[in-house]
């Protein structure tokens, strides 16, 4: 069988790296369910993850805990894979407000969504992928789990055409409107398509790209890629597959025979409200559902058509919704034939676990006072006993595993040696408020920072709040601090713009709470300062402090400050872990005349935005002088 994948590098596995992979391969082999990466920071996980990505012919999806770590993985496997179909796919969501009721102040909260256009084509490139070749790999955040429509559908739904190909014009328009393509005499969007005369022009959903085909005598007599702005050919082609710009794809058929289920199930649920007196919510439901009903049979869509997706995919109630994982391929057996891999497990194993309770705590009240249908609660992420079923092997990569994957995995294999010859930076522990000198932390870190601005090194400040986080940077901007803060409110690509600019030094100091901790691959970084570090909670645990304070150790001069003034149980099994792993580090660099040396990495774009002629990325450094 020929390979799938092929790893490109410019280095060889080297330190804790070989064997980690010799016997995580082995345990796939064997047939393994559960396995755990321990590894350090700058051990080289991904690439430990790329070795034996490159040694297994099949599929695999990356689940990240957030959308920035997640950017970062979608760019070293891109780099490590370039011949490959490397994906992006998260929430395409930059605001995000869901449907909610509040009985005690009766009050209706209507959804209100922004969708980043960008980040929806990214989404339908990576499924468009996996359904037309194996070679891929999906770099995922735990949005994966979510409902989005049937695969079977979705790719049914799909127009393959060739040069030579007999098709009349008014039927190709009809199977493009059908697809839920929109018309458009004007400028093309993703989504649509324009006819002049026997001339199409199409720009699929997952690329900004536009394909233009040409009719003769009911046959197609020309295909190409043509420039946005010219109209010219640059590239002809003998033939495009086109997938539906939409993930919920439902044909009229279809449609009608979902608003006959949606229509019993309504008589049955006002029937139940009538039987109890409930006759406002009783009017609720009906005056909205069939609206909602005729939208769907005059457009065949209608605003929050997830509700009714078990209805439309002819699902039984409580059966499980598709998410990404259904597009995935299966064995002959029907098991999953693909690798999961799952990043940093210790975060996203929790939010997987978590998000089906979350998700259906709201949609019952909702259903409770007539404002959705019962099957509304069938829209829904995989609760994790779903989940489990539909990931086939997985392999958990992290440096501070959680009580669960360690329980469950067949094989713990540790990467504690860097091939850098790194070790974990010194940590120094200060007081918050020092009462004899009146001298406080935040005196104590503008200190710190002015050294990092004058060597025009990189500094990292952890603090427990967004306001926290919002506040400082206020204050240190007023100082003449050069500096920016990231947060979960901060848009998905714009967090993505601001570690480039970090890393290019538009700023010295970078501010956050809980998105500066995990994974993110910041060799810059020589300062890594956590406030009020003796709070003991989820936020400085002793996972959460590990976490953090390898953000300096891929830097050989990096160093952390946490401000405590007293030492939590957390803090000291850190701070041993720590010197453990640096007495370890050092005998091997010992053993083998290393000379620890500073993480070197291009800076590149995290993700592949394409913008339009003469559009440039918005600074996201905001100067001194712009402060609030």
């Amino acid at each position: 069988m020929s390979k799938l994948f092929h790893l490109q590098s410019k280095f060889a596995p080297a330190g804790d790296q070989p064997q980690a992979i010799a016997k995580l391969s082995a345990g796939l082999s064997r047939g393994d369910q559960y396995q755990t990466l321990v590894g350090v920071t700058g051990s080289g996980k991904t690439f430990t993850m790329a070795n034996i990505i490159e040694k297994i012919n099949r599929p695999v999806l990356v689940v990240a805990p957030n959308k920035a770590l997640a950017a970062q993985l979608y760019r070293e496997y891109k780099n490590f894979f370039p011949q490959n179909s490397v994906n992006y796919f998260v929430s395409y969501y930059d605001y995000y407000q869901p449907e909610a009721y509040l009985p005690s102040t009766d009050t209706y909260i209507e959804k209100e969504a922004m969708i980043n256009d960008e980040i929806d084509r990214l989404r339908h490139q990576a499924t468009s992928a996996l359904a037309s070749r194996r070679d891929v790999i999906i770099v995922a955040s735990v949005s994966c789990i979510y409902n989005l429509g049937l695969p079977a559908s979705y790719t049914a739904a799909r127009l393959h055409l060739k040069i030579g190909q007999t098709i009349v014009r008014q039927d190709l328009i009809k199977q493009l409107v059908r697809i839920q393509f929109e018309r458009t005499p004007g400028e093309l969007k993703r989504g649509s398509f324009r006819v002049r005369g026997d001339v199409f022009e199409i720009m699929p959903a997952a690329e900004n790209i536009i394909y233009r085909l040409e009719l003769s005598e009911q046959q197609v007599s020309g295909l190409a890629i043509v420039d946005q702005l010219t109209r010219k050919i640059k590239e002809s082609l003998t033939e495009i597959i086109i997938f539906p710009p939409k993930h919920f794809v439902s044909s009229m058929p279809e449609i009608k025979e979902a608003v006959k289920s949606i229509k019993t199930e309504l008589k049955d649920r006002l029937k139940y409200f009538q039987s109890k007196g409930f006759y406002l919510e009783a009017e609720r439901l009906e005056r909205r559902t069939r609206y909602d009903i005729e939208m769907l049979l005059s457009l065949g869509y209608c605003h929050g058509i997830e509700n009714y997706s078990r209805h439309l995919v002819g699902k039984l109630p409580g059966e499980a919704p598709d998410s990404l994982l259904a597009y995935f391929p299966k064995d002959q057996a029907g098991r999953s034939d693909f690798l999961t891999i799952i990043d940093e497990s210790h975060v996203a194993v929790p939010q997987i676990r978590g998000m089906y309770e979350g998700d259906q705590a709201r949609k019952k009240i909702l259903v409770q006072y007539g404002w959705r249908l019962p099957s509304a609660i069938d829209n829904r992420p995989l609760n994790f006993q779903e989940f489990q079923d539909r990931i086939g092997q997985v392999i958990f990569t992290t440096a501070t595993p959680g009580k669960w994957e360690m329980a469950m995995s067949r094989q713990v294999v540790e990467q504690v040696i860097r091939p850098t010859g790194l070790i974990d930076p010194p940590v120094t522990v200060r007081p918050v408020f020092d009462q004899k000198n009146n001298y406080s932390q935040i005196d104590d870190l503008i200190k710190e920072l002015t050294v990092i601005a004058e060597k025009k090194e990189r500094a990292i400040v952890n603090t427990l709040t967004k306001k926290m986080a919002e506040d400082l940077d206020s204050y240190l901007r007023k100082k003449g601090f050069k500096v920016d803060y990231i947060h979960s409110d901060i848009k998905t690509i714009q967090r993505t713009e601001i570690l480039m600019n970090f890393r290019k030094g538009r700023f010295d100091i970078l501010i956050g709470v809980n998105l500066l901790r995990e994974g993110l691959d910041l060799p810059e970084v020589t300062l890594v300062v956590i406030l009020d570090a003796d709070r003991e909670g989820f936020l400085r645990s002793e996972t959460s402090l590990m976490q953090t304070m390898g953000r300096a150790a891929r830097n050989v001069t990096g160093q952390v400050i946490l401000y405590a003034d007293n030492i939590t149980g957390s803090m000291k099994r850190a701070l041993k872990e720590v010197e453990r792993r640096r007495i370890r580090q050092r005998e091997y660099n010992k053993k083998h005349g290393i000379t620890p040396q500073t993480i070197k990495k291009d800076i590149e774009d995290f993700l592949d935005i394409e913008k339009e002629p003469g559009e440039k990325t918005k600074a996201t450094f905001r100067s001194p002088k712009n402060s609030k």
